[in-house]
């Protein structure tokens, strides 16, 4: 198998479905796309989706579920902070943030924040 040829889609599992939609859709501005009997997908582009759906394992992934690249980075983080999104502050060997956002060498900025049920997500510039 070739898996440049293949979709790939991000899983989220979430506590609760019908919530987790609610606050995709509130707080991330993404309506559903589609719906099934075991959870909901939302699309992004590029052809590129992510998948909510309820299980029991919901919050244990202590790394980034989900990362999203913007063409404006600025732009983003101001709309995410205004629907009531709060980023995490990080202090590693390699990666401290400031006000919530990580600048890199190369120029680029990423900052991350946790759905309802601690899914870590990232927001990074293209």
């Amino acid at each position: 198998m070739d898996l440049s040829s293949v979709e790939a889609i991000a899983s989220l599992p979430v506590s609760n479905l019908e919530r987790a939609v609610s606050w995709y859709t509130t707080h991330l501005g993404s309506e559903p796309s589609e719906s099934v009997d075991f959870g909901t997908f939302f699309a992004c582009g590029g052809g590129t989706s992510f998948f909510v759906y309820q299980s029991e394992f919901a919050g244990t992934n202590k790394g980034t579920a989900l990362s999203l690249r913007v063409g404006d980075f600025e732009g983003a983080v101001a709309d995410l902070r205004g629907r009531g999104v709060v980023f995490e502050e990080y202090d590693f060997e390699n990666l401290t943030t400031v006000n919530g956002v990580a600048t890199f060498p190369d120029g680029s900025k990423s900052a991350w924040f946790k759905d309802l049920d601690g899914n870590i997500i990232a927001i990074g510039s293209q």
